[in-house]
């Protein structure tokens, strides 16, 4: 479960304590920031994942890249990008309603995010959190980012931060509003244009900021939005 806010698309919904979250399935958009104290012990950060050397995608699926994993509030947290090349058995397009349908989806990409074991979003069946693409270089997959949870649409309990990132994105830095400072490398699915960044938030802490780098350390974007 999780809020969201993506650039191609405006903001709204309620909420004005709430965190937000980024989406492939069926999730809220992100409110008005809200203020929190901040009440846990200080977070760790994520474990950096360096891509490989990128090799072509093969024509079955699917392929996994992990992004980041670590521990959070005692527990193991993952998070996968896992792209089908084409769709797979069972897999039926539906896009959320009021949602365009893109034109002649042939490739699938999927966000597995994981907490101690549970699969966020399970409840929704194997595709949750997956998006129907074009192919294996889709425009229309970076730009979105969001936090995510297994309670309260990502508002409350252990939480992950995942940031689908513009290309020239290295990394991103979650600042907290207790000071501390959580950090994200971006990993790409091999053959693809699809990366990602993630950290793990602990419960009773609450994001400051959001900012991305490129790979010389200069800053791309500074958000605030997500108290």
């Amino acid at each position: 479960m999780g809020l969201s806010r993506m650039k191609k698309i405006a903001a709204a919904g309620a909420a004005a304590a709430a965190i937000g979250g980024i989406s492939f399935g069926a999730s809220a958009f992100a409110s008005e920031p809200g203020s929190h104290p901040a009440a846990a012990p200080a977070a760790r950060a994520a474990a950096p994942v360096h891509t490989a050397v990128q090799k072509a995608a093969p024509k079955t699926g699917p392929v996994r890249q992990l992004v980041a994993r670590g521990r959070v509030d005692g527990q193991a947290w993952s998070v996968t990008l896992e792209f089908y090349p084409t769709l797979p058995a069972g897999y039926t397009v539906e896009p959320p309603p009021g949602t365009p349908q893109k034109p002649d989806p042939a490739s699938l990409l999927c966000q597995r995010m994981v907490i101690g074991g549970v699969r966020i979003d399970h409840q929704g069946g194997p595709w949750a959190d997956c998006q129907p693409l074009t192919g294996a270089h889709d425009p229309s997959w970076s730009g979105s980012e969001g936090l995510w949870g297994l309670h309260d649409k990502g508002t409350t309990g252990s939480r992950l931060f995942v940031g689908d990132s513009a290309p020239e994105v290295a990394y991103g830095v979650v600042r907290l509003t207790d000071g501390g400072k959580l950090t994200g490398r971006v990993a790409t699915v091999p053959g693809t244009d699809y990366h990602a960044w993630a950290v793990a938030i602990p419960d009773g802490k609450y994001i400051a900021s959001v900012d991305t780098y490129d790979a010389g350390r200069h800053r791309l974007a500074h958000e605030t939005e997500w108290h």
